[in-house]
């Protein structure tokens, strides 16, 4: 992969290297010895080699680690210690999975797991059952406690709190394999926060593009945490999932820039996706009844948000139009009239600048920015 000229190093999921870890593990549990390479298969058929970074053989337990590499993926567990220690099970119990230090537990319902388990998700497990089927075949009695070192900080910087994910991170990974740049974690993270809001019955959900609109639109409707979801740049992504996992009201909230390239027709709102182009701002401001000079100084303006400065002063609701326009790129997007969208546009400090109320999002009146 290449990104502004730079070839991009792919990675390990934690998936992955809590499977390498948990056969290596295995192998020295039945032997007395760990390999010197450790492969495994992921899903693809990719067999990647990993060294261990960590061995130790005890009473009953054999355990290894290995460290994540991320590749050139800014992932928050890269460098990270992934750890499977693996004991024998009870004849006839298969491969169970335990949370040790660092790996949460769920204790919401929503997520791909039942509460009560350790978060090691699907994927990651059949990685596992499968790294020891490589050693064991047939015998797969076996326990296996996946842990990381320092989880429970790393944990501080992801949605697993908001989740109900608590003690540690989580194992994850649908492929084995990290993308650099993909996002994929973030909109799976964003998907996971619509599942738990429908599993705890909740009609009202608001994706937000950063902090300070997440915090206005949760005091602007006074919304448990529950119902906020980080949605960032990743208006689309967050929509898409909606229009199959429906909840009666969605609100979009977001600061002026975000909101402004939103309404220009872009589902994706992160800086890379280009400007938020200001003639065509201009443009809605002279249909909103700005004069010749105001048009101007809109077009020669050097950001968005100082834009909505000189609408503001002129008193042209600038916003309002903003967010009528926003809505049409979001209605389209969802495409339900069982759906109630609402449009939310905050200035830097928090205020509300532009709104659209809660309507069926058909998509069926087209605003014309007037």
């Amino acid at each position: 992969m290449e990104a502004d000229g730079k070839n991009l190093r792919r990675g390990w999921t934690t998936g992955t290297c809590a499977a390498a870890a948990a056969k290596a593990a295995c192998l020295a549990l039945v032997s007395g010895r760990f390999p010197a390479l450790v492969e495994v298969t992921l899903p693809g058929g990719q067999r990647p080699g990993f060294a261990l970074a960590l061995e130790e053989i005890g009473d009953g337990f054999a355990k290894a680690g290995i460290i994540k590499d991320a590749g050139d993926d800014p992932d928050v567990t890269h460098g990270a210690l992934i750890m499977s220690t693996v004991r024998r099970g009870p004849q006839g119990s298969g491969i169970t999975f335990k949370a040790g230090p660092g790996v949460g537990t769920v204790t919401r319902p929503g997520l791909p797991l039942p509460p009560g388990e350790p978060s090691i998700n699907p994927v990651p497990r059949k990685m596992i059952a499968a790294a020891i089927a490589e050693v064991r075949g047939a015998e797969r009695d076996f326990e296996v406690e996946v842990s990381v070192a320092d989880g429970e900080k790393i944990a501080e910087k992801t949605l697993n709190g908001r989740l109900g994910i608590v003690g540690g991170i989580s194992i994850l990974g649908t492929t084995g394999i990290v993308i650099p740049f993909s996002c994929s974690s973030w909109i799976h993270s964003i998907w996971r926060g619509i599942d738990v809001a429908r599993a705890a019955g909740l009609d009202h959900v608001a994706g937000s593009t950063g902090a300070a609109s997440e915090k206005a639109v949760q005091a602007h409707h006074g919304l448990p945490e529950i119902a906020l979801l980080d949605m960032g740049d990743f208006v689309g992504g967050m929509l898409k999932y909606l229009r199959d996992h429906p909840v009666a009201k969605v609100t979009i909230a977001g600061g002026v820039a975000k909101m402004t390239k939103l309404s220009q027709g872009m589902l994706d709102v992160h800086s890379k996706q280009g400007l938020a182009d200001l003639d065509a701002l201009a443009g809605v401001a002279a249909k909103a009844g700005a004069n010749g000079d105001l048009v101007a100084a809109i077009a020669g303006a050097n950001t968005v948000s100082q834009a909505f400065s000189l609408a503001a002063v002129a008193g042209l609701p600038l916003g309002d139009r903003i967010a009528a326009l926003a809505w049409e790129t979001a209605a389209k997007a969802l495409g339900d009239p069982q759906i109630a969208l609402e449009i939310l546009v905050f200035d830097r400090e928090g205020q509300l600048v532009g709104r659209t109320p809660f309507k069926p999002s058909d998509h069926s009146t087209p605003f014309d920015g007037g």
